[in-house]
């Protein structure tokens, strides 16, 4: 085709009018939001690195006296003893943290400036400045 190589390459699922009305190779600009309020922004969130319990599900730390022995930012105990005799699934330790699929829904659009094909969007759009996003309309309204 008549399409050039690119950084970032992406499918997206549209319905039957919206393709007859596009070429292939055609760009698509932003102006396709001019008409729509609300949008979901999908990114990938900053990775944190390996993390502890505290910066990753904010766990308040054990007390700085009475005792404490090199282990003020752990986790504590993890199981319940000989039964269960296991660790339950889910159960929030020290680990990956960021880097993932994150998906922010109903951001509000403030507008789109043309010249610049640019969107503006109110709110918190995850991952980094520069980061790749996708952005859709939204499918669920704000209560």
């Amino acid at each position: 085709g008549s399409v050039t190589p690119k950084r970032w390459l992406r499918e997206f699922r549209v319905d039957h009018s919206t393709l007859e009305a596009l070429e292939e190779g055609q760009e698509v600009t932003g102006d396709i939001f001019t008409e729509i309020q609300r949008v979901d922004v999908t990114g990938t969130s900053k990775g944190r690195g390996f993390s502890g319990v505290m910066k990753r599900h904010g766990f308040g730390g054990k007390p700085r006296t009475h005792g404490t022995h090199e282990s003020f930012r752990g986790g504590g105990a993890v199981g319940a003893g000989a039964d269960p005799g296991r660790i339950f699934k889910n159960t929030r330790m020290a680990g990956q943290y960021g880097n993932t699929q994150v998906t922010i829904r109903n951001l509000e659009v403030v507008r789109f400036v043309a010249d610049q094909n640019l969107l503006l969007i109110k709110g918190a759009v995850p991952g980094p400045n520069g980061g790749m996003v996708c952005v859709r309309a939204s499918k669920k309204q704000p209560r």
